[in-house]
């Protein structure tokens, strides 16, 4: 019973009809959620592209400034002084043909992937392990780099990486709902710019047609565009 009561409070919290302002949505988070643990917050956009067409994917990277709310451990593909440098950089988990060996055996206790360009000829070999699940280092987000200590700093600190789905639409985490409402509002703002910053230039019409932020269980509250619009433009 008193799960279905906070259930209810939960979604009449919520103006289903309302496009918010990201920092009326952020500020309504905590509100909009029902579960009793400190649920992730997530946010969806749907963009005006057609991800079928190459000159129309949508991916990059936002360092989001006030972090995801939670540890993430690095593996960093390295060898010699990168590899030192990796390690006094705070990754954890450093290796190069043993450490593919690894991951090629099972293991995948890490969020994100680093790997210097040399490296990439035995990295590419985990396509199949890692690239189902995000985790592939790739020069568009900064995770295949010479410059290890920059792409450690960035993931420990909260950089998210996002692509776009087959059916347009962007998934990514910025943060937990126990966060403050002006941090949270600092996250969602790096993320949506960066995605502004993506913009194809063969994306024609309405390029941010929707976006809804939620907690994992959460009813989701939808953003109103022309405020992430107003805010680039700025």
């Amino acid at each position: 019973m008193e799960t279905g009561k906070r259930r209810k409070d939960a979604i009449a919290a919520v103006d289903r009809e309302k496009r918010y302002l990201i920092a009326d949505a952020c500020a309504l988070v905590n509100k909009a959620s029902f579960a009793k643990y400190d649920e992730s917050v997530d946010i969806a956009v749907r963009l005006g592209v057609n991800p079928k067409h190459a000159d129309q994917m949508v991916r990059g990277a936002a360092v989001l400034p006030n972090g995801l709310g939670k540890t993430i451990r690095v593996l960093v593909f390295a060898k010699g002084d990168k590899a030192s440098e990796a390690t006094a950089a705070g990754a954890d988990f450093v290796g190069a043909e043993d450490m593919v060996a690894k991951v090629m055996e099972g293991w995948l206790d890490f969020e994100t992937v680093v790997a210097t360009p040399d490296m990439m000829g035995q990295v590419g070999k985990l396509g199949r392990v890692l690239g189902p699940r995000g985790l592939m280092p790739n020069p568009k987000t900064g995770t295949v780099t010479f410059d290890v200590t920059k792409a450690v700093t960035e993931a420990k600190g909260g950089k998210v990486e996002f692509r776009v789905e087959k059916a347009g639409i962007v998934h990514c985490q910025v943060g937990k709902k126990s966060f403050e409402p002006a941090k949270l509002e600092g996250n969602v703002r790096a993320l949506l710019g960066a995605l502004m910053k993506a913009k194809p230039a063969s994306a024609k019409g309405t390029y941010m047609k929707s976006i809804t932020l939620s907690t994992t269980q959460g009813v989701g509250i939808r953003i109103d565009p022309s405020d992430v619009e107003a805010a680039t433009e700025a």
